[in-house]
């Protein structure tokens, strides 16, 4: 089990790059962990077909700042509560990763949190079609991981895939997942 003032310590150990946000709509994410039967896991959604952007997507609870918003911790915790019922007050923040951009135009801020489970979650149907928990030791195994090139808009990327059964975490999200294992696990 992790002990999370050692991940605390982990990402405060090297501070989160910062990327200017040269015109990018801000976001944020929430990566969020909890303890069942003194395992780890990590708390993902499938997004729904209904939506503009990752439609069927498995993500982090997040999405755009908005005006209301504070900061991107504000905007992480606030799209939390509203995809999943997990009230910003359950949620212990024990950090933060490298700002990443998104190729859909978003500057994206991703958090590191717990919550205390089982939790009672309130899921937002319009948002959210499935609630998704992983074990984070099945996730920090090597084998479920691999990369492959995309091309888009002419360039080549990388793009990472996380594949556990049926279910595969890929882009963005699974690049804040890499960077977070990376930081606390050296994995």
């Amino acid at each position: 089990m992790l002990d999370h003032e050692e991940v605390r310590r982990c990402l405060a150990a090297q501070p989160p790059r910062h990327l200017p946000q040269d015109g990018l709509r801000p976001a944020a994410v929430l990566l969020p962990l909890f303890v069942r039967d003194g395992e780890d896991w990590v708390l993902f959604t499938r997004r729904t077909e209904k939506l503009n952007h990752h439609s069927g997507e498995i993500s982090f609870p997040g999405g755009a700042w908005h005006v209301e918003d504070a900061g991107p911790l504000d905007t992480a915790l606030r799209e939390t509560e509203e995809e999943m019922g997990i009230a910003a007050l359950d949620v212990r923040v024990l950090g933060r990763l490298d700002d990443c951009i998104s190729i859909h135009g978003y500057h994206v801020v991703p958090f590191v949190g717990t919550f205390p489970a089982p939790y009672p979650y309130r899921v937002n149907r319009n948002e959210v079609a499935e609630v998704i928990e992983l074990p984070l030791a099945r996730l920090c195994d090597p084998a479920v991981y691999h990369e492959e090139d995309w091309r888009h808009r002419g360039r080549i990327f990388p793009v990472g895939f996380f594949t556990i059964g049926s279910y595969q975490v890929w882009g963005l999200t699974a690049e804040i997942l890499r960077r977070f294992l990376q930081r606390v696990y050296g994995v």
